[in-house]
């Protein structure tokens, strides 16, 4: 493979995730032996039953419609041009006011630290990634001793299944795995994982750790001590009901706790002992700001747990006569877990599994407690590799991005907005939620680098960039994916799905919709800002569904072009509603975003940019369409 073979193979969707490339109702076993044989490849074809999503071309038969290549015709080449000008001017604007001589320059000069490029700074003044940049040395070192350290003990477990059993374990992926096999490796796994998770949990949170163990352990005993109809009830209630609770209580500080207890007023030594307990509260003192994702997981058990019982009767496998080494993701997922897989050990391993614990990606118990048993084929050493290269690309593309465009450190310095032209207030709000993008990016993909190398493949995160998502629907599925299929899984499936063939059907769509988004924002924090977010979705979401209804494809099939022309001049509506929803709820809030919207009204210049802004949007968004066909036209359709 020549150096510009493998550059390209870095950027594959087949590097960041297989799911991208294959159907998840096809084991991936399948398709790896389908490289060396033809005649697997056929069967894999077979089984392959991935559809077009929403959104995809399809005929009046719904059958896929690959179109022609657009990439060298002379509309594409008038968009390169369009590119090859515009993108660099767009850096140029936001470098421009991040220059020392910009007169606002003080106001967030304190905002920045010393970079490591010659003459500049760097915009640190977001907290998320400040704290992850600063811990990447610690981070990177868990990365390799943790596996490490799992090796030697399964090497140790190895050794003693093999004294008792006398018959070896499997040597990788594809190797034959008996069940009894699948246990032991379980077995092993779990121990190690549980092990690790008290180790780990009492090293990032300190005496904390109790809190979270305590909460853990409430939880495991509601959902296997109340009766079956009482499940999901309790797990709702008790899991909303925590993260409102930590939220109010801001972590139950053991000092206040000793202060009600206390009978000397709060001057006693139970007041001060509890102090003493808050200062050693480990790496991660707020053990609070990260339980949110835990409580996912504890749902994502608890509702497991749930419909395993409905399926005691039978064993799936069996009714379907599947191999369990060998399962395809949706079964993974589908597939309950044995009765004695749901014990407090492997609860624990799962829901405070190291790689995925501070920010995941999400991953069910029931697919947890499968890849403990049987390796999934999906994962190689050469796609990690590449995976991580393209982990450090795009932390270097962050760092660049703030070391010459301080946009973030701009919105956070109290900043008069009718300072500057429509066109920098536009591509500091731009900039601002690219930077929003890949801080969050990062550390998705770094932990999932760390559990790909620790033998788990959880979902990707994060699939498309910020700038290659025309349809709203469409980018939040591709956004924190893994939570989009865990609210789908979990919630929207439960609610009844979405359907848009009738009025009828349309409202309680968006019902649905409105229920899952509040349970989002407030899953990321109790803010008026972030449940202004997630209604602002949901009506923005709108336009997209009624204009879907209102000029259906197939009455398009003669004349796709301006169909393709139409619905860019509706995407540009789209992004312009998405970026001002997320600057509402991550960036500049509801008082921020209406300053810059009066900014770029305030006079003619700003409806000429506007009108201009509209124009490259619109000629981004051809190329976003290209790019899906290009993808059909390799047999990939992608929901996102």
């Amino acid at each position: 493979m020549s150096i510009f073979s493998y550059i390209r193979s870095i950027y594959s969707l087949d590097t960041i995730d297989t799911r991208f490339i294959s159907s998840s109702s096809t084991p991936y076993k399948e398709i790896v032996d389908a490289r060396a044989d033809p005649a697997a490849a056929s069967r894999a074809a077979k089984r392959d039953d991935s559809k077009p999503g929403v959104g995809v071309r399809t005929d009046s038969n719904g059958r896929p419609i690959a179109q022609p290549s657009k990439w060298n015709t002379p509309e594409f080449y008038f968009y390169y041009f369009v590119f090859l000008t515009v993108v660099p001017y767009m850096f140029w604007i936001a470098y421009d006011v991040s220059r020392p001589s910009d007169p606002n320059y003080h106001k967030y000069a304190h905002l920045l630290a010393d970079g490591w490029v010659p003459g500049r700074k760097i915009d640190i003044s977001d907290a998320q990634y400040r704290t992850f940049r600063y811990n990447i040395p610690y981070l990177a070192l868990l990365l390799f001793v943790h596996p490490i350290l799992r090796r030697v003990y399964e090497a140790v477990c190895s050794l003693t299944t093999q004294s008792r059993e006398g018959s070896p374990r499997p040597s990788g992926p594809t190797s034959y795995i008996s069940a009894a096999q699948g246990e032991a490796r379980l077995n092993c796994r779990a121990s190690f994982d549980f092990g690790w998770a008290l180790i780990f949990l009492s090293a990032i949170h300190g005496f904390s750790a109790v809190k979270v163990l305590l909460i853990l352990y409430t939880n495991f005993w509601l959902v296997t001590s109340l009766p079956k109809k009482y499940i999901p009830v309790a797990t709702w209630v008790f899991n909303i009901g925590i993260l409102f609770a930590n939220e109010l209580s801001d972590g139950y500080k053991f000092a206040r706790m000793a202060s009600y207890l206390s009978s000397e007023g709060g001057a006693g030594g139970l007041q001060n002992w509890g102090a003493w307990l808050d200062r050693h509260s480990g790496i991660i003192p707020r053990w609070e700001i990260l339980f949110n994702i835990t409580v996912l997981r504890l749902i994502s058990f608890n509702l497991d747990y749930y419909w395993s019982l409905e399926r005691r009767s039978g064993s799936p496998i069996e009714k379907k006569q599947l191999d369990p080494a060998n399962l395809s993701e949706r079964d993974r997922i589908k597939t309950p877990a044995g009765v004695k897989d749901y014990s407090f050990r492997n609860y624990i391993a799962y829901v405070i599994y190291a790689p995925l614990y501070l920010a995941g990606p999400i991953i069910t118990f029931n697919d947890y407690i499968s890849q403990l048993k049987y390796p999934p084929a999906s994962i190689e050493t050469p796609r990690t590799i590449k995976y991580g290269i393209r982990f450090l690309l795009c932390l270097l593309a962050i760092e660049l991005v703030l070391h010459f465009d301080y946009c973030v450190a701009i919105s956070k310095g109290n900043p008069n907005w009718s300072d500057y032209t429509p066109a920098q207030l536009s591509l500091l709000s731009y900039f601002n939620l690219h930077v929003l993008w890949l801080k969050l990016l990062l550390p998705f993909r770094f932990f999932r680098l760390w559990s790909l190398i620790d033998g788990i493949d959880p979902p990707e995160n994060m699939l498309r960039c910020l700038s290659d998502n025309p349809s709203t629907v469409a980018f939040w599925r591709g956004w924190h994916r893994s939570f989009n299929r865990w609210l789908v899984r979990y919630i929207y499936v439960p609610l009844g799905g979405a359907s848009s063939k009738t009025w009828v059907s349309t409202v309680k769509t968006v019902v649905n919709y409105t229920a899952v988004f509040t349970f989002v924002a407030l899953w990321h924090d109790i803010s008026l800002n972030l449940l202004a977010w997630g209604w602002l979705i949901v009506l923005f979401m709108m336009p997209e569904v009624i204009l879907g209804m209102l000029f259906p494809r197939k009455r398009w099939l003669n004349n796709l072009t301006a169909y393709r022309c139409l619905c860019g001049i509706g995407v540009v509506g789209n992004l312009m509603m998405m970026m001002m929803a997320n600057l509402v709820g991550f960036a500049v809030g509801v008082d921020g975003l209406k300053a810059i919207i009066s900014g770029i009204f305030r006079d003619y210049s700003g409806i000429v940019f506007l009108l201009t802004a509209s124009a490259v949007l619109f000629v981004g968004i051809q190329v976003m369409f290209e790019v899906r066909e290009s993808e059909m036209r390799k047999g990939i359709f992608l929901k996102c």
